[in-house]
Parts: structure tokens; sequence; C-alpha cells
């Protein structure tokens, strides 16, 4: 399972031109599912995003999570995470998980994330959207459950 998260000082999402989830401080994060990945997956990326402290404390330092500044997490769900991009000038997506299995996971992630208390937003499953945030910073991570050296 692979995600990039922003931290943002506001972010929305768009669908059929409506406004689906939106939220002020907190993170954007784009979650791609891989055809490995289980609940067990879900389980080590939700505990993680939702403890990374990448938030400044009263000193300044990125000392508080999402959690700890109350803040929201706007949750999209992003295949195109797992495009390879080594061959040839178009991606492939074959390392992606199937939609069925996608969408289970990510509701998972939904549901696992949520039951933290950190409010949890979200784009429409599989629609084309349009994202609008403020990044700010800006601090963007990349994290991989399955990648040693993925912020861990």
């Amino acid at each position: 399972m692979r995600a990039v998260l922003q931290r943002v000082s506001q972010a929305y999402v768009e669908a059929d031109g409506r406004i689906t989830g939106r939220i002020g401080r907190g993170l954007l994060v784009l979650l791609g599912v891989g055809k490995q990945d289980t609940s067990n997956d879900v389980d080590w990326m939700a505990d993680k995003i939702v403890g990374l402290r990448i938030f400044a404390d009263e000193n300044d330092r990125m000392n508080l999570s999402v959690a700890d500044i109350r803040g929201g997490i706007l949750l999209i769900s992003q295949f195109t995470l797992y495009g390879n991009c080594r061959k040839g000038k178009r991606p492939s997506f074959d390392a992606a998980a199937d939609p069925e299995t996608a969408n289970r996971l990510y509701e998972y992630a939904i549901q696992r994330i949520g039951a933290t208390g950190v409010d949890v937003q979200t784009g429409i499953f599989a629609a084309s959207m349009q994202i609008t945030c403020t990044n700010e910073g800006p601090v963007t991570l990349i994290i991989d459950s399955k990648t040693p050296g993925s912020v861990g």
C-alpha cells in the first residue's frame, strides 16, 4: 500500500460538480492499493498516518500528529501511485489491485482511520475528481507499507 501525504491548512475534493469532502488543517492523503495488499497493510498504514508527528508544537518542532492537533484527513483513492514508468512513455498499472479489492481496502481504511476519532473525509472511488489544497510547509511524504526505508 502506498500513500502520499501532504500537510495542509485546507483541502477539498470535487466530483461531478459537488464537493464530497473538505477539511481544514490536517492531511491530504492519496492512497494506492497494490495487488499484494491486505487488511494488515491498511492497519499499518492507518496507524502510521494518524500517528505521524509532522505538525509543529509550541517550539515549532515537528512533534504533533494529526490526532494531536485534532485535524482532519482527506483520503483519496489513487491507483496511479502504482504506475510503473520504467519502460516506454505510458505507465503500466499492473501492480495496482483490481477495482473490487482496491475499493474494499479503501473503505476499510476509511473505517480504520475514522475509528481513531480523526475526522476523515473522502472523494468518490474511481470517479474523476478535482482536488484543491493549500500545502503547509510544504511537507510531503511518501509511505509504502512494503518498502524498507519508507517512513517507518
